[in-house]
């Protein structure tokens, strides 16, 4: 069997295989047997013997005409299209159709040739010039695939070609490693701070819910910080040992972007208008989009992350710094538009027939006996990789979060409040796991230069570095300080 065969049949076996095998005590048949769709879909993913986009759309497809979700037709269908109405789903899809006015009025060139005039003497200079970038957005940024996938990527896609890196052969060159770079420090700052990231809010209120402890937004920072501050510093470094790019150096392109900024001249009409609704953006993202902030201007959260991006791709319609071909014509959002609805629905379905909370409590009772400290790293440890079964940080918190904590709760001795954050600060840090685990995580992906393969090695290299360091770092100091 040729290796191209092999991997078309290897999530087919497995689906099989597991379909046919009884359900395990405690789990409904009709849920096993979802999760052997689930299960065929994942290592489809990982293989990739057809598009990614084809593989979700397969599994929704089998799961809603079996009727493993829903028994009405109807109500199966419409189930099977429910990620079709998630708003990350669009802000995606927004956020990338918002980068083709980057290319289109060559302000993404222009800020790439400033970035690169500035700190691209040498290639690591440049990850930590991204990285950086990322935090200052952070704490007034909630959401991660705005900030990251929004405003900083469409930058940062420009810079590759500077270097004449693209998609493809050259990409290792230096694009690789940039693009890498922006992705895995993303995970990192939507941890750092509490308004970096919209699940955050939303699993604080289910800690106060379970525990009665309330989190400010300086405790978060106060708890977080020796935990995120190294991996900030770190994850340049490590992406440039573990992923080196081709190029690490190079005196003369800074030399050389100079003078192509002053080929470029003046920032043109399009270009300011560009500039003009990226700005406008931030605000919103900012101010708008942050309860904090916009309770006490406004009376209210008065826009979702999502009407933001829509907003903008409604105002570089109407300024004609794009027209609607260009949008109708970006098959890569439109293609990563469908690979995210198809498995946002499926992550759903895996809560929705019981078998999250049926793996959790099943994990749990095999727990009995061991010493509080030893408990909360496995709970925390297991909260962190059963990701792998989400495409939706905020599913997985509702999901599994309340369920985790009352498991650790029941643990006579168990520190209650560090075990709270432990949990709350792993949910930024594992959106690095998979290219479906968060919001910006299918843009880079869809970007074509980080390989299949190397997304999926990187993605669980990167989340074992930040879970260890979760974990080594955050129990002994949390704890220390309650």
């Amino acid at each position: 069997m040729t290796f191209a065969k092999w991997r078309a049949a290897a999530p087919l076996g497995l689906g099989l295989v597991l379909f046919v095998l009884p359900a395990p005590a405690g789990l409904e048949p009709i849920a096993w047997r979802y999760f052997a769709v689930f299960a065929a879909v994942i290592l489809g993913l990982i293989l990739e013997p057809i598009p990614a986009a084809a593989i979700g759309l397969a599994g929704v497809t089998v799961a809603g005409v079996g009727r493993l979700v829903e028994s009405n037709p109807g109500a199966s269908i419409g189930w099977a299209l429910s990620g079709f109405q998630d708003r990350t789903v669009w802000l995606i899809f927004g956020a990338m159709v918002l980068s083709i006015g980057y290319g289109k009025t060559g302000l993404g060139r222009r800020i790439a040739l400033v970035l690169v005039k500035l700190l691209g003497r040498r290639t690591l200079g440049l990850g930590y010039a991204i990285t950086l970038a990322d935090l200052i957005l952070a704490p007034g940024t909630p959401s991660n695939t705005g900030r990251s996938a929004g405003i900083i990527f469409p930058v940062v896609r420009g810079i590759p070609a500077l270097y004449g890196s693209e998609p493809g052969p050259s990409a290792r060159q230096i694009g690789s490693y940039i693009l890498w770079t922006a992705f895995a420090s993303t995970a990192v700052t939507s941890s750092m701070f509490l308004t970096a990231l919209a699940p955050n809010a939303a699993a604080l209120a289910l800690v106060k819910q379970a525990t009665g402890v309330e989190i400010t937004w300086t405790e978060w920072l106060a708890g977080v910080w020796p935990i995120a501050v190294p991996l900030v510093a770190l994850v340049p470094l490590i992406a440039y040992v573990v992923y080196p790019p081709g190029i690490r150096s190079s005196p003369e392109v800074p030399a050389w972007a100079a003078q192509e900024l002053r080929r470029m001249g003046p920032l043109g009409r399009n270009e300011i208008a560009m500039a003009a609704v990226v700005a406008l953006s931030i605000v919103l993202w900012i101010v708008g989009a942050n309860r904090d902030i916009a309770l006490p201007l406004l009376g209210s959260q008065f826009i979702d992350p999502t009407g933001v991006v829509l907003l903008a791709i409604l105002l570089m319609l109407l300024a004609r710094v794009v027209e609607w071909d260009d949008v109708v014509g970006n098959r890569a959002a439109w293609n990563v538009l469908v690979w995210f609805a198809t498995l946002v629905a499926l992550a759903d379905g895996l809560n929705r027939v019981g078998f999250v909370g049926w793996a959790a409590r099943a994990f749990a009772a095999s727990l009995v006996g061991i010493p509080p400290v030893a408990v909360l790293a496995v709970l925390v440890a297991f909260f962190f990789l059963v990701h792998y079964m989400f495409a939706s940080l905020t599913a997985h918190a509702a999901a599994v979060l309340p369920v985790v904590l009352a498991t650790g709760l029941a643990v006579p001795g168990l520190p209650a409040k560090p075990f709270a954050l432990l949990l709350v600060y792993s949910l930024g840090l594992m959106g690095v796991l998979s290219p479906y685990a968060t919001g910006p995580a299918p843009v880079y992906y869809a970007s074509g230069f980080i390989s299949r393969r190397a997304f999926w090695s990187l993605g669980l290299l990167f989340g074992l570095v930040y879970l260890a360091t979760l974990l080594a770092v955050g129990i002994p100091y949390l704890t220390a300080r309650v």
